[in-house]
C-alpha cells in the first residue's frame, strides 16, 4: 500500500468514526451549550491530546500491552468506567438537588468565559481512560502503515489526520451548541441538558464496566 493510498483510506475510516455520536460529542455539546466556549475548546484540545498520545504509543508498540495483558486492560477499563460513572452521577445528582450550576450571564455568553485548563483536563482524562480508543488504534493503525515506511513517523502522521478531522467536526459542534446557549439560560433547560448528558455519560461508564 502506497502512503497516499494509506492516508486516504485511513481518512475515510476515522472520518466515519469522528461523525459517529459518542461520549466526546456529548461532552463538547454540553460544555459549549452552556456558553463556555473557551472551556469547550479546552475539552476539544484535551480529547485530541489523548488521541495523539494513543496514536504515538501505538506507533511505538506500547499499547499492544492492552491486548496482550488482560490485567492492564482490566485496570484501565475499570478506571475509565469509574471515572465516567462518577462524572455522570454527579451531573444527575446536581439536577435533582436543583443545583445545575450558575446560569451564564450576557458577559459570559459574549466572551465564552471558562477555564481552558479545566476543559482540557476533562477531555484528556476521558479519552485516555477509554481503553476502546487504545484497542482501536492497536487494531487499525498498523494496517495503514505501508511496508518499509518509518513506523513512528507514519503512525503519528496518520494520527494527525484523525486529530485534524476531530478539530473540524468539533468546530461544527461548538458552533451548533452556541446557537442554543440563549435557550439554555433557563434553569429547566439546563436541568434537562444535564440530565440527558449525565445519563449518556453514566451509560457509557456502565457499558464499559459490564463489558467482558
Amino acid at each position: 500500500m502506497a502512503l497516499g493510498t494509506a492516508l486516504w483510506s485511513f481518512t475515510l475510516v476515522v472520518g466515519l468514526l469522528t461523525l459517529t455520536p459518542g461520549l466526546d460529542t456529548a461532552l463538547i455539546l454540553r460544555t459549549a451549550a452552556l456558553g463556555r466556549r473557551r472551556q469547550a475548546w479546552g475539552v476539544v484540545l484535551g480529547i485530541q491530546t489523548g488521541t495523539l498520545i494513543w496514536g504515538t504509543l501505538t506507533s511505538l508498540g506500547v499499547t499492544a500491552l492492552l491486548t496482550a495483558s488482560h490485567l492492564a486492560y482490566e485496570a484501565l477499563r475499570w478506571a475509565g468506567a469509574g471515572y465516567l460513572l462518577w462524572m455522570g452521577a454527579r451531573m444527575l445528582y446536581d439536577t435533582w438537588r436543583h443545583r445545575p450550576g450558575p446560569v451564564p450571564d450576557d458577559a459570559e455568553l459574549l466572551t465564552g468565559r471558562g477555564r481552558v485548563g479545566d476543559g482540557w483536563r476533562r477531555g484528556t482524562l476521558t479519552n485516555l481512560l477509554n481503553p476502546k480508543v487504545g484497542v482501536f488504534y492497536v487494531a487499525v493503525l498498523p494496517q495503514f502503515i505501508p511496508a518499509g515506511a518509518p513506523h513512528l513517523t507514519t503512525g503519528v502522521l496518520l494520527t494527525c489526520v484523525h486529530i485534524l478531522l476531530g478539530l473540524l467536526w468539533s468546530a461544527v459542534l461548538v458552533g451548533f451548541a452556541q446557537a442554543l446557549s440563549g435557550w439554555l439560560r433557563r434553569p429547566s433547560a439546563r436541568r434537562t441538558l444535564d440530565r440527558v448528558t449525565g445519563t449518556v455519560i453514566a451509560g457509557f461508564g456502565l457499558r464499559l464496566a459490564l463489558e467482558g
